[in-house]
C-alpha cells in the first residue's frame, strides 16, 4: 500500500479521462498536472484507450502514476502493463483481476459496494478501495465502513463526485476521489478541462486547510 499513499500525499484525486481520443489525451493531461493531478486513469471503455495510455506513459512516467479504468480481467491487465501502465482501476469486486495485477507489480484500485466485497479485496492484495457508485453510497454509509475497515486502507468515493460534494466524504474519511465527468466528458477541449481541475483543486485545497 505503501505505494498508493505516496501519490495519494501528493494529490489524492484521480482523473478519470472516459471516452477521450488519443490524438487529444496529451494536452488534456498536460494541463492536469500543471493543475496539480499525479494519478490518470483512462477507461477501457474509451477510443483505442492502450494507445492513450501508451502516449500519456510515454510523457509522463516519471511523474504521474498512469493507468486504466474500467478493467475487467487478467488479459486487459497484461495489456496495460504491455502500454506501460502502472495502475489498474475497476469497477467491480474480482479478487482474481487484483491478484493478476499486483502479481505484475501494479498499483490496483478495486471497486466495492458492501464490506464483504472490501475485505475480500483487501485479502487480494488491493492497495485502495473504489466506493463505487458514490451516489449510492451517502458520506453516512462511509462512515459506517471507515469503523471497521483497516485504517491504512485507503477508500476513494467514485461516481457523481463534484466540487460541492467532497466536504461531506471528506469528513466521513474519505482518503480521496474519482474524478470523472464533472471533470472531463468527450467534447471538452483542454481550457475547459483547465477550469474545471482548478474548481476541483480549490475544493480540495479547502478540505485540507480545515480538515486533520
Amino acid at each position: 500500500m505503501a505505494r498508493i499513499h505516496e501519490w495519494l500525499v501528493q494529490c489524492p484525486l484521480v482523473a478519470i479521462l472516459r471516452g477521450i481520443r488519443p490524438d487529444e489525451v496529451l494536452d488534456v493531461c498536460e494541463v492536469l498536472a500543471r493543475a496539480g493531478f499525479r494519478m490518470i486513469e483512462v477507461p477501457l471503455n474509451s477510443p483505442d484507450p492502450f494507445m492513450s495510455i501508451a502516449l500519456l506513459a510515454g510523457r509522463f512516467a516519471d511523474s504521474l502514476l498512469i493507468g486504466a479504468g474500467t478493467v475487467m480481467d487478467s488479459t486487459q491487465v497484461a495489456r496495460v502493463v504491455d502500454a506501460g501502465g502502472r495502475l489498474i482501476v475497476m469497477p467491480h469486486a474480482d479478487p482474481m483481476v487484483v491478484e493478476a495485477a499486483k502479481k505484475r507489480g501494479m498499483t490496483v484500485l478495486p471497486g466495492f459496494a458492501t464490506p464483504t466485497e472490501a475485505f475480500t479485496l483487501i485479502a487480494a492484495g488491493a492497495d485502495g478501495l473504489k466506493l463505487f457508485p458514490a451516489e449510492a453510497h451517502p458520506p453516512k454509509v462511509l462512515r459506517a465502513l471507515r469503523a471497521v475497515l483497516p485504517k491504512d486502507m485507503p477508500v476513494l468515493p467514485v461516481g457523481g463526485i463534484t466540487p460541492d460534494h467532497m466536504a461531506e466524504y471528506w469528513a466521513a474519511g474519505a482518503d480521496g476521489f474519482g474524478l470523472g465527468s464533472a471533470l472531463f466528458k468527450p467534447g471538452d477541449t483542454p481550457a475547459a478541462v483547465e477550469i474545471k481541475a482548478a474548481a476541483f483543486m480549490k475544493a480540495f485545497h479547502g478540505l485540507a486547510a480545515r480538515t486533520p
